[in-house]
């Protein structure tokens, strides 16, 4: 068990992480950008740190100001919760480079699943039905609208990256094209500190179903059921 866990995200994703430590009797560390001072994770937490300003760039994804936070406050174990850097392999290397325990899983498999592009082309490779698309990340404009005439529009771009609807932009026809592609380029981006974006074909009224799976590290696993996650707004899940 871990003696002090610092969670590396904000909001309501910091306060599940919180409830969850509290119950296990373990103490927490918040971060937090000049703008969440007084956010209701960092008042709940046990200990508080600033990383930086606004920007999720210069904080929430400011990986030596959360390596700092761990050395100041002593924390043994860093949970990323999801979105900003919760996909990212690195930083889960440089936790480990640090003797610091990334709650999540291992680089290896971070970069083969969190990276979108990369866990499309396993599927491909396993036999498994993808929808439509680009087998990597998108490169031009003309590159897009290429690829946007051959699987047919409506099509949606994405961060491969991503998580959570950003760096997501539906097109609908080619007028649109240009501007949603640098949109979400930029959101993804800001969000994630990785601008790739891919391309596939939307799907109107798609379900969306997911199965968690629980594992110790130990070659022991549980899956948690399935859930019904279909009913979103902006991309975003409302209810599971």
């Amino acid at each position: 068990m871990f003696d002090k866990i610092l969670i590396a995200n904000r909001g309501e994703i910091a306060l599940r992480v919180l409830r969850a430590c509290k119950e296990l009797g373990i103490a927490t560390v918040a971060v937090h950008s000049t703008a969440d001072e007084d956010a209701m994770h960092v008042r709940l937490a046990y200990e508080s740190v600033c990383i930086g300003p606004p920007p999720a760039r210069d904080s929430y994804l400011n990986i030596p100001a959360l390596l700092a936070a761990c050395e100041i406050t002593g924390a043994d174990a860093v949970h990323p919760g999801y979105g900003f850097l919760s996909e990212n392999a690195r930083f889960a290397e440089i936790l480990a480079e640090h003797n610091l325990h990334f709650i999540g899983p291992r680089p290896e498999h971070i970069r083969l699943m969190g990276d979108k592009i990369a866990a499309k082309r396993a599927a491909k490779d396993l036999g498994i039905p993808v929808v439509p698309g680009s087998d990597g990340g998108i490169g031009s404009d003309a590159e897009a609208r290429a690829m946007a005439r051959a699987i047919g529009y409506p099509v949606i771009f994405k961060a491969a990256a991503g998580g959570g609807g950003r760096g997501m932009r539906v097109v609908r026809g080619e007028g649109d094209l240009a501007s949603a592609l640098a949109a979400a380029r930029a959101e993804a981006g800001a969000a994630f500190g990785d601008d790739t974006i891919y391309v596939e074909k939307f799907l109107e009224r798609p379900r969306h179903i997911e199965i968690q799976v629980l594992g110790d590290g130990k070659g022991r696993a549980i899956h948690l059921g399935e859930r019904d996650c279909s009913l979103q707004r902006r991309h975003q899940k409302v209810w599971e």
